[in-house]
C-alpha cells in the first residue's frame, strides 16, 4: 500500500507542477510564442508609434541587419535614447557569436554613429523585445509606460552580460 500512497503523491505533484507552469503561457502573445521555434519577422517599432523619425531609424536598422546572412530574425525597438536590436542567429553559426556580434556592432556604430544601441542575441530579450513591439503597436502602452518596459528590458540584457 505505501508504494502506491508514493506514487499518487508524485503523480499529484506532476500534474500540479504542469499545471501551474501551463498558466504562465497566457501572459505572453502568440507571435512570442511562436518566435522560439521559427521566424516570425517582426516589424520595428518605436516607443513613440507612428510620430517621428524613431520608426524610420527602425526600419533602417532592421534592413542592415537583416542583410548579414548570418541572422534569420530581428526585432528591433527604438527608444527615447537607445535602440534594442535582438537577434536571433542561424543554428550553424551559433559558434560564431562573438564574432558576429561584433560585426553588428560595428556596422550600426558606422552607419548610425549618433544612436546608442543594446544589442542581443538572447531568446529571452528577443521575445520580450515582440512582447513590447506587440503593445505598442496595440496601443496598450502609453509612450511613458513602453519607454518604461523598455528600459527593463535593456536592464535586463545588462544583467544577463
Amino acid at each position: 500500500m505505501k508504494p502506491f500512497k508514493i506514487l499518487t503523491g508524485v503523480f499529484l505533484l506532476m500534474v500540479t507542477g504542469l499545471t501551474i507552469s501551463g498558466c504562465n503561457f497566457g501572459k505572453t502573445s502568440e507571435e512570442s510564442r511562436v518566435s522560439l521555434v521559427q521566424s516570425v519577422n517582426p516589424e520595428p517599432a518605436a516607443v513613440e508609434g507612428n510620430k517621428g523619425n524613431g520608426l524610420k531609424t527602425a526600419e533602417k536598422v532592421k534592413k542592415d541587419i537583416q542583410a548579414m546572412p548570418a541572422i534569420f530574425d530581428v526585432a528591433v525597438i527604438k527608444g527615447e535614447k537607445e535602440i534594442l536590436v535582438a537577434y536571433k542567429v542561424k543554428h550553424m553559426q551559433r559558434f560564431q557569436m562573438k564574432k558576429i556580434e561584433k560585426e553588428i556592432n560595428q556596422k550600426l556604430e558606422k552607419n548610425y554613429p549618433k544612436e546608442t544601441f543594446i544589442v542581443s542575441s538572447d531568446f529571452k530579450i528577443f521575445i520580450e523585445a515582440i512582447e513590447l513591439k506587440e503593445k505598442v503597436k496595440k496601443n496598450t502602452y502609453s509612450k511613458k509606460q513602453a519607454e518604461k518596459q523598455l528600459q527593463k528590458i535593456i536592464k535586463l540584457k545588462k544583467e544577463l552580460t
